[in-house]
């Protein structure tokens, strides 16, 4: 059974149409991995599945768990268990990690973090930040870590992550990647990945790959062998070659 199904999907941004008959498939409890090159719609896509006002939908279905939620707003979504983690945190002055991290786990603002809450923190060594302002003044990988953790608090259904490998040092992706890669184990979770560089796939294990060209998912296959091609070929000559062979 798929988690998430979309659907001859349109999408602008104002007047401009950013993506156009996008189709995709992902089922419950499998990792896919979205490629392509910047401005191709990777993001644009995700704050789409996400409910972002400023991406209209202008044809087409998404559909989570079964229902078709592209009339619902972003916290409607949350809600049923869909969350994301951006690829460039925002500072939030006079927000402390800690209260933060109360909100995502739905707890009063009285009440502590559990022993196994603050487990999770202690592994993403952030245990020192939990009462410092969200993201300010904090590394890159600091704000990946933070971004991840508060995704977690959530308990999500499903996992869209917007680039997690870009911006942080090898010690801070393996130690993201393998508490995604956990949780995603432990619940049987989906998720769908945006990277451009394919570091994140040494971690996790991710079933399907895609690439998204001229606003439209134009191939499937194993993503690690699709990145290679990326690499050696180029987008849109891998996209050629998956297409050509296909047909033959």
């Amino acid at each position: 059974m798929n988690i998430l199904e979309i659907e001859n999907l349109h999408v602008r941004i104002g007047r401009k149409e950013i993506l156009r008959d996008v189709n995709l498939k992902i089922p419950k409890g499998e990792t896919s991995v979205l490629f392509g090159s910047n401005g191709s719609g990777k993001t644009t896509l995700l704050m789409t599945i996400v409910g972002l006002p400023d991406y209209k939908i202008t044809e087409g279905r998404i559909i989570f768990n079964g229902r078709d939620i592209a009339d619902l707003d972003i916290n409607e979504r949350a809600k049923l268990g869909l969350n994301i983690a951006f690829q460039m945190p925002p500072e939030m002055v006079g927000v402390k990690l800690r209260d933060m991290l109360k909100i995502c786990t739905g707890k009063n603002p009285e009440d502590d973090l559990s022993n196994k809450e603050l487990e999770l923190v202690k592994k993403l060594k952030l245990t020192e930040f939990l009462d410092r302002d969200i993201n300010l003044a904090f590394s890159g990988g600091e704000k990946k870590r933070s971004e991840i953790l508060q995704l977690l608090m959530m308990r999500p259904k499903f996992i869209l992550l917007d680039e997690p490998d870009s911006g942080v040092d090898i010690e801070s992706l393996r130690l993201i990647s393998g508490e995604i890669q956990n949780y995603l184990s432990k619940t049987g979770s989906s998720a769908l990945i945006i990277t451009h560089h394919g570091e994140i796939l040494d971690h996790i294990d991710a079933k399907n790959g895609c690439v998204l060209l001229d606003g439209k998912i134009s191939c499937h296959g194993n993503p690690k062998v699709i990145i290679r091609d990326i690499m050696k070929r180029g987008y849109r000559k891998c996209v050629e070659c998956r297409i050509r062979e296909a047909i033959e």
